[in-house]
């Protein structure tokens, strides 16, 4: 495979890591939201120190996760919207959450992310 074609082996396995290390580290923050509070402020540390690590080692590589909670939401982004279907072209949407994050390098998007959608209340 060129470099035209997309990321080598290494590179693509990189990315799968980062995007699998992504929700691993939102499922986690999940079920220490249930903890007790002391409980819960020692394994937010944890989890936020991780997610330093993951970002510092990322960026040596080259790559960014992108994560497009709480915008509005455009046809153009790099993510697929699982629930676009569910709204009509007149709505004004928001990406309510992210599914997969969205992976960019210096050179551009190297894996688009996956959302779901809500619609902007009058």
């Amino acid at each position: 495979m060129s470099s035209t074609d997309g990321p080598g082996p290494e590179r693509q396995s990189l990315i799968d890591i980062a995007v699998e290390s992504w929700r691993f580290a939102r499922l986690f923050s999940r079920v220490v939201s249930k903890l007790d509070a002391g409980a819960q402020a020692r394994y937010e540390s944890q989890l936020r120190w991780y997610l330093k690590r993951l970002e510092e080692n990322l960026q040596a590589s080259g790559l960014r996760v992108v994560n497009i909670e709480g915008q509005p939401f455009d046809p153009g982004i790099a993510a697929t919207a699982i629930n676009a279907a569910d709204f009509g072209p007149e709505d004004t949407l928001y990406v309510d959450q992210m599914v997969e994050p969205i992976i960019m390098s210096p050179a551009g998007l190297l894996r688009s992310g996956t959302v779901l959608l809500r619609k902007v209340q009058p």
